[in-house]
Formats: structure tokens, C-alpha cells, sequence
């Protein structure tokens, strides 16, 4: 059964786990990337595609083409050895135009490690 203390602990490190997430997109941080996501990773894409994590990895490689990325609204469901982060976001394109929009991280405990196995984004019809 969990404690309160350990259900903090995994709050605490899911929300330092998405920071790293949205830091590491801003910054194109392949390697923080390959340590924090499941080898089984899938992302889901605003144009419909679906990556896994070696494709997801070549993209994050690219120049990043995005400023000003921030999560707003971040909401943490843990259950159990899975957790579920809902969140917002802004940021703004290359041309300086905002875009903002959804997104939902999905994370397992696997060794006593949390891992990201799925992530999905959207952006709202203006952004």
C-alpha cells in the first residue's frame, strides 16, 4: 500500500519528469530523451502520424524550430505503477506566430523507474 509520502515522491518526480520532457523538446535534447523514454515509446502527432521512439528521437535531432515553450494547467494522475500527465501549452512557431494546444504524457513504473511510453499533442484549431 502507498503512503502518502510515496505518492508525494511520485508526484514530485513526474512533475520533474515533464519539465524534462518540455525542456528537453525546447532544446532538442536527444540523450535526456533516450533516458527518460521506454524503448517501447510511441508518440502521437498533431498531423496524425504515430512515432516510435527512433523516429521520435530523429525529430527532437532536427533544429528546433519552436520558442517559448511552456506547460500550463498540468494535472498528475497516478495510478499505481502508471500515470497519466494532462497538460496545456504555449510556445510560438519559427515565424513568430503562437501556438498552443494539448497534450497527454503517458508513464510506467518499470524498475522502480518511471519511463515515458506515450505521448499525444494537438494544437487548437488558432494555434
Amino acid at each position: 500500500m502507498q503512503t502518502n509520502a510515496d505518492a508525494q515522491r511520485d508526484l514530485d518526480a513526474l512533475t520533474a519528469l515533464n519539465l524534462d520532457f518540455f525542456a528537453s523538446v525546447q532544446e532538442g535534447d536527444v540523450k535526456r530523451f533516450e533516458e527518460i523514454l521506454a524503448d517501447d515509446f510511441m508518440s502521437s502527432q498533431p498531423d496524425g502520424t504515430l512515432l516510435d521512439k527512433a523516429k521520435f528521437l530523429e525529430l527532437t535531432a532536427q533544429p528546433v524550430t519552436i520558442s517559448g515553450l511552456v506547460a500550463e494547467d498540468v494535472r498528475i494522475r497516478v495510478l499505481g505503477d502508471f500515470a497519466i500527465i494532462h497538460g496545456r501549452f504555449d510556445s510560438r512557431s519559427a515565424d513568430g506566430k503562437p501556438r498552443r494546444g494539448r497534450y497527454t504524457d503517458n508513464w510506467a513504473r518499470r524498475d522502480g523507474t518511471w519511463a515515458a511510453v506515450s505521448a499525444h499533442f494537438h494544437l487548437d484549431q488558432d494555434g
